[in-house]
């Protein structure tokens, strides 16, 4: 190998153990510089938690709509913030608006006051919802008719065979 050839090979040897070194460098210090960086404290919040009100539709008695949260502290950046909820529209309203019942099948007819009621148990609460555990709702019992005997029904439909044989 010539003396010239030597030189140049050891020139690029050279550029590129520097090379090496400068970025092992680089790297070394980007990740002291990670480490020097004070990590994020988890600061202890005198806060309370949140209370939220019942969910106030939009428009109408159901659908989307909002609800207002409130919490206590000295230190709290926030303390009322708001909410989109939703009611379902299919829920019984009178027992609040949050609140799922599992009704029972109607009961009997009272003859004295005309009414049937039925009991529904808690099925679901939504967003802490203050619900009763069991209601009870009445209804009219509607038309109360007296039953016929089954003998006329069958009486006319032979009556009305028999004409129809005659003619």
């Amino acid at each position: 190998m010539q003396p010239q050839q030597y030189l140049q090979q050891r020139r690029k040897f050279a550029a590129a153990f520097l090379a090496f070194i400068f970025i092992l460098a680089a790297v070394d210090t980007a990740e002291a510089g990670k480490k020097e960086k004070p990590e994020k404290k988890v600061k202890k919040s005198d806060c309370g938690e949140w209370q939220w009100s019942v969910c106030v539709p939009t428009s109408g008695d159901c659908g989307l709509g909002t609800r207002e949260g409130t919490r206590t502290g000295a230190e709290c950046k926030q303390t009322m913030k708001t909410q989109r909820c939703k009611i379902p529209c299919n829920w019984k309203k009178q027992f609040g608006a949050e609140c799922k019942y599992q009704f029972q099948a109607w009961g009997e007819c009272d003859l004295n006051t005309a009414l049937k009621t039925r009991t529904g148990s808690l099925k679901r609460a939504l967003h802490n919802a203050d619900c009763q555990k069991t209601v009870t709702i009445s209804k009219p019992c509607g038309k109360l008719t007296k039953p016929k005997p089954q003998e006329s029904k069958k009486k006319k439909k032979e009556g009305k065979k028999q004409e129809k044989m005659l003619d």
